[in-house]
């Protein structure tokens, strides 16, 4: 990309991405871009959003990022932008041949001098998921027409003739052409790969939401101030603020707290398709209960048979529920409360963890990362944290990375004349 427009090549690039890592372009350019550039996160109403591209102009690298749902809805508005670049992450989002975001993106990249499709799941069901894909990056590997390629390389078989089966005297020429314009690499072959990967995945809480969070913030530092500033007190204010980013206002024992965020789920939701699409087993950790139910609602939404884990579980049904995990291959996700499965169970079926919420213990989170990653575990872990941008779940991480008290370091920031709940 930067090497393109330093040599007037490309001048805007539209990035595609799912709703739950477009934030992450906006932190890995700050990294890494030694090139000017302007970036912006397409967010808000679909008018809101509209405006911004017609008024996206300026010195340097154009970069929009928009996700995968709002990129067909605004495709006359990203036509008339001209990119010249266009990048699809998660590249396998657009298989379905026939959806409304790939025939979108088939469109828009007609137009394009540059594609590029990112994926480590290009086959995720079927070998004809690759026909979408490639007909974005170039439609003369396989070309412009699905039925033609699927009659080509594959017979329908089984009840209704839904079932493709790639014909053997064709498995050549198809794997030529798949790997015709693709760059591949393994695990096996990355070398340096460490034992285990932190990914730090930022969330956007909603306006809404971050107004009443500000204002939670505002009113905590308010009763600190006009009280008896302990470790105690402040912890006590701190778990509401933590409540909330989850996207719940309420005491954990509430039957029906106020649901006030669903940033986190949304994020939660791409991860979850990602790794069922990928054939893999994933942990979710959470803090609360009510996040814990509202994690179970969307996995039994998704149909995704699960098993869960809580301080609500009796303990004479928790090795069966770790058992049907561990050894059955129908169980894809375990869900499991952060300060009850920390310890003395075995969840290595997964690799992955992710961290939906956090509690305030060392000790919880590092027994918590050895459940998937002790003896038994044959792959490299992988641990994702859901992080709401601005918020507390920052300071919470900070402290658990550097292995540092989390009390001490926001009583510290008071005495030091600081609001110790903000950033």
């Amino acid at each position: 990309m930067g090497q393109l427009s330093l040599e007037g090549r490309v001048k805007h690039v539209l990035v595609v991405s799912p709703l739950s890592i477009m934030g992450v372009w906006r932190d890995e350019f700050r990294k890494f871009a030694a090139f000017p550039y302007n970036l912006i996160v397409l967010e808000g109403s679909g008018a809101k959003k509209s405006d911004t591209i017609r008024h996206m102009i300026g010195a340097g690298l154009q970069v929009l990022v928009v996700n995968y749902e709002s990129a067909w809805r605004l495709e006359k508005e990203l036509s008339a932008w001209q990119p010249d670049m266009i990048v699809c992450d998660e590249g396998h989002k657009i298989k379905t041949h026939n959806t409304s975001a790939s025939k979108a993106l088939h469109r828009l990249g007609t137009r394009a001098k540059y594609r590029l499709l990112l994926t480590g799941t290009a086959i995720t069901n079927k070998p004809t998921d690759i026909f979408s894909q490639y007909k974005f990056c170039d439609p003369n590997v396989y070309g412009n027409s699905f039925y033609r390629f699927r009659a080509r390389y594959f017979d329908m078989v089984g009840y209704g003739n839904y079932t493709p089966v790639m014909k053997k005297y064709m498995e050549q020429e198809y794997m030529q052409r798949l790997h015709s314009i693709a760059f591949r690499a393994t695990k096996a072959e990355c070398l340096d790969l460490p034992e285990f990967t932190d990914v730090i995945q930022p969330v956007d809480l909603e306006p809404a939401a971050m107004r009443t969070y500000r204002q939670l913030v505002k009113d905590s530092y308010t009763e600190l101030v006009d009280g008896t500033v302990t470790a105690t007190n402040v912890l006590t204010r701190l778990l509401r603020l933590s409540q909330l980013t989850g996207g719940f206002l309420g005491t954990d024992d509430d039957p029906s707290p106020e649901q006030v965020s669903t940033a986190k789920l949304a994020a939660l939701s791409d991860i979850v398709d990602s790794s069922m699409e990928a054939d893999h087993k994933l942990v979710i950790i959470a803090r609360f209960i009510p996040e814990i139910l509202a994690i179970s609602k969307l996995l039994e939404k998704k149909g995704i048979p699960h098993r869960v884990i809580s301080g609500d579980v009796p303990a004479d049904r928790r090795d069966a529920a770790v058992r049907d995990f561990q050894t059955n291959p129908g169980y894809k996700v375990f869900v499991g409360q952060i300060a009850t499965v920390g310890m003395g169970i075995t969840l290595t079926a997964a690799s992955e963890m992710v961290f939906y919420s956090l509690d305030y213990s060392m000790s919880n989170y590092e027994q918590t990362r050895a459940r998937i990653h002790r003896v038994g575990q044959k792959n490299a872990c992988t641990y994702i944290h859901l992080i709401a941008r601005g918020t507390v779940d920052e300071k919470v991480l900070e402290a658990l990375r550097n292995k540092a008290s989390l009390a001490k370091m926001l009583v510290d920031d008071y005495r030091a004349g600081m609001n110790p709940f903000s950033n």
